[in-house]
């Protein structure tokens, strides 16, 4: 048992599971170089998040549902999930997952590891009768425009003052929702996205290492918060 307890929020796609399952639908099911031109819009923030979904959505037609969750099937998870998931559950450290991608895979992908438990917010989707992928933004705020389900809000709406707040995550949809948090830890694209905009992060490989790091964090006399992170969010705070 660790000194301290931490709320932890936890990126889905490329962070729980090893591919980005959202984007690798749409490259499995719609032209690739559709999906690289709406990509590449969203990369270089000529769109939102929120629109990028809505574009390769409004673009597919005719997927089978058999094959369409054959392939959420196939979708594996980190191999450490478990381990990690375990060591919150010992260390009483608090589990929120925030995806900016879709309920339909995630609620899968979850129970097939007995995961369901796990609370999460998401987008959501539905395949209709035609084969055609209707999205909904729930969570929606125009202020976290890298992602359509505002990580932001979660983290300031399941957390306070006194928590100690941790993000893990990969990707552009949580430059927004580290911000706010206290310690980030990042790989991949969200990595760079730190080390461009000299934000404090520990860099991680996989799920192991963030256990390592958090024993580390915990067990020291003086835990600092991110001063920015509060700044942030006394300032949300006050807009709202």
């Amino acid at each position: 048992m660790t000194n301290k307890e931490f709320k932890i929020f936890l990126d889905f796609d490329g962070t729980i599971t090893k591919n980005d399952v959202g984007e690798e639908i749409f490259r499995t099911f719609l032209d690739e170089k559709l999906v690289n031109n709406i990509v590449e819009d969203l990369l270089t923030d000529k769109i939102s998040a929120r629109e990028c979904w809505e574009s390769l959505c409004n673009s597919t037609s005719d997927i089978n549902k058999n094959k369409f969750d054959e392939f959420i099937h196939s979708q594996e998870v980190d191999p450490g999930l478990h381990r990690f998931i375990n060591y919150c559950k010992q260390n009483e450290h608090s589990v929120f997952v925030l995806s900016d991608g879709f309920d339909y895979y995630i609620e899968k992908i979850l129970r097939r590891e007995n995961l369901h438990h796990l609370k999460y917010f998401s987008n959501t989707i539905e395949l209709n009768d035609v084969g055609k992928l209707i999205p909904k933004f729930p969570f929606y705020n125009a202020d976290c425009r890298s992602s359509a389900n505002c990580k932001r809000n979660h983290v300031m709406e399941n957390s306070s003052d006194e928590d100690y707040t941790v993000f893990i995550g990969d990707g552009i949809s949580d430059n927004d929702v580290i911000q706010y948090v206290d310690f980030i830890f990042a790989k991949s694209d969200l990595l760079k996205y730190c080390e461009i905009q000299r934000i404090t992060y520990f860099p991680y490989k996989n799920f192991d290492d963030v256990i390592s790091r958090l024993d580390e964090l915990s067990t020291k006399k003086r835990l600092k918060k991110r001063h920015q992170a509060e700044l942030k969010r006394r300032e949300a705070f006050l807009v709202e």
